[in-house]
């Protein structure tokens, strides 16, 4: 398997099961569970209009039913195994492209008037997502 640099499958492995498994699945976990608790520990946004709460809860629910994943995909890249190389794409793929949608979600609501976060807070979350997805995705292409 040739690397990216060494050791770039476990720094994704772990990126992945950080920001993947447990920022996106656990915390969408909880707020499809209990949406009331998850604005109430900050995962979700207390000052949100009804509309954006519902497209919210869906990427919540699209969050949950395929994020798991996510765990056995950081697991295989941490062992170094083939199989978890291959998953790797699911997670690369998903946390990009969830980083470039939040990043313009996120700019339209601000031009509707909804600052729903700060500043520094929207671009850590971007960079976080969109890093690991594409790391992830060049340990998965030099790996397969």
């Amino acid at each position: 398997m040739d690397q990216v640099f060494p050791y770039a499958n476990v720094v994704a492995g772990v990126l992945v099961l950080l920001v993947g498994f447990i920022f996106h699945w656990i915390g969408q976990f909880i707020s499809v569970l209990n949406w009331d608790l998850a604005m109430r520990i900050g995962l979700q946004e207390t000052a949100a209009p009804a509309e954006y709460k519902v497209y919210e809860h869906g990427n919540a629910v699209a969050d949950v039913s395929i994020g798991w994943i996510y765990g056995i995909a950081g697991i295989g890249l941490i062992l170094g195994t083939q199989w978890g190389v291959k998953l790797a794409w699911l997670p690369g793929v998903v946390l990009f492209y969830h980083s470039v949608g939040f990043w313009f979600t996120t700019r339209n609501q601000r031009k509707a008037g909804y600052v729903l976060m700060t500043d520094t807070l929207r671009v850590i979350w971007f960079l976080a997502n969109s890093l690991t997805g594409v790391l992830t995705i060049l340990v998965a292409w030099n790996g397969c």
